[in-house]
């Protein structure tokens, strides 16, 4: 047996061990000003600054680019981490992990492109997200935002709503149809301090007030031939000059769309990234809720008691209660990541269900929080009138309850139908 002498220096954290050793002090930031934002709607900035100080808004992007190379299993414990300090920060520094992990994954972005981002990643916090959501629109439908090629560049035209971190993105991935007599759909990387580019601020929703989700109005945005993503080769004349290697989907991209048998695709993959990742952001908000309510059942002792009312066999039971439905969520939650970071088709094809058990799970341990403590819970005084409005907001990133369901028991007939 070798003996290691007392002196010997210990090995070095790796950076992915550095960003999460920093995880306390900057939930404590984050924590000491989320009422201040929730009130007064305003941006984060400083909690984002502190996410990014740490090494923790590049978490995901890859060992190849010079990254820490985290993991969907590091990326929930950070983002469970960060909902109990601010939800807001948490889902903004969500989708820029997001995004970092699929260019891991795919490498769509140009190689130009994304050493600039990673380039204003080193200056400070350079936010990223894709704007697909539109008003009016439908899932299926092709995009109204359209993309008129001027024989130089692509012009985008068009109203993106629900962007998250819409006033301080760095970069937008934004979808969009071309205007040509068959028109195709891509991803357009636009520079968030473009030109015809302006955030309308119309997010003030119950909930996640800090988000800034506004809406993005494009009006004739320019964008380079080769910051247009997943364009089929050009047909004709209409986008000749947009051709080249740039405006065709990449070799990851095709293999995506005609994957080999057990293989993943990128698309499952990218939507079970994205369930676990909110899904761990409104579980810790629910325990930010659950750590309050003891603190309130430890302190409060009613006129008519001599003892707190933690004290009390009812409320420890209560209290048991959401105990046990935040345990299983967690255990959802952390357990699959490891799995999708396998590639496992069985946890990949899980995420959904588990996305909407998750957030059922939060949801329901801060309203029986706040049925617990009676008029103090809903008080602007306290923080859990806060976290309910955090968690029930949540929801907007949970596809529709019914096409879960629907997708899960139809998967469970296709199981049946083959044994």
């Amino acid at each position: 047996m070798s003996i290691i002498a007392a002196d010997q220096p210990s090995a070095a954290p790796s950076p992915v061990e550095a960003a999460l050793a920093g995880l306390p002090r900057v939930v404590d930031l984050l924590a000491a000003r989320a009422e201040e934002h929730d009130r007064d709607a305003t941006f984060p900035y400083q909690g984002i600054e502190a996410v990014h100080e740490a090494g923790l808004l590049t978490l995901t992007v890859d060992r190849r680019y010079g990254g820490p190379g985290g993991t969907l299993a590091d990326t929930v414990q950070v983002l469970s981490q960060l909902g109990r300090g601010d939800a807001s920060v948490a889902v903004v520094t969500a989708f820029t992990l997001l995004q970092h992990a699929e260019q891991a994954r795919t490498a769509n972005w140009p190689t130009a492109g994304y050493r600039r981002l990673l380039t204003e990643s080193r200056r400070g916090p350079a936010l990223v997200n894709t704007l697909r959501v539109e008003p009016g629109g439908r899932n299926g439908e092709p995009p109204a935002t359209v993309a008129r090629w001027d024989g130089t560049d692509w012009r985008l035209t068009g109203r993106k709503t629900y962007c998250t971190g819409a006033e301080a993105l760095a970069w937008l991935a934004v979808t969009a149809r071309t205007d040509e007599p068959e028109p195709r759909t891509g991803t357009f990387l636009v520079r968030g301090e473009s030109d015809g580019l302006e955030v309308d601020p119309t997010w003030d929703q119950l909930g996640l007030r800090a988000s800034a989700s506004h809406d993005v109005v494009l009006d004739e945005v320019r964008v380079p031939a080769e910051l247009a993503l997943g364009l089929n080769p050009p047909r004709g004349g209409a986008g000749k000059g947009a051709g080249g290697s740039a405006a065709r989907p990449g070799s990851a991209a095709r293999a995506a769309a005609t994957p080999a048998a057990g293989v993943v695709p990128a698309a499952e993959l990218a939507r079970a990234w994205h369930d676990l990742a909110l899904s761990a952001v409104a579980v810790g908000v629910a325990r930010s809720a659950q750590d309050w309510l003891v603190r309130f059942l430890h302190q409060r002792t009613p006129a008519n008691l001599t003892e707190p009312l933690g004290s009390l066999p009812r409320y420890r039971s209560a209290l048991g209660e959401i105990e046990a439905q935040l345990i299983g969520a967690e255990e959802l939650v952390h357990g699959l990541a490891p799995r999708v970071d396998r590639a496992e088709p069985d946890a990949v094809a899980r995420t959904g269900p588990a996305h909407l058990l998750a957030t059922r799970a939060a949801i329901s341990a801060v309203q029986q929080a706040v049925s617990l403590t009676g008029n103090p819970g809903l008080s602007r005084r306290h923080p859990l009138e806060r976290y309910l409005r955090d968690v029930l907001s949540s929801r907007v990133h949970l596809a529709p309850d019914e096409a879960v369901l629907e997708a899960a028991g139809r998967a469970a007939l296709e199981r049946g139908a083959r044994h």
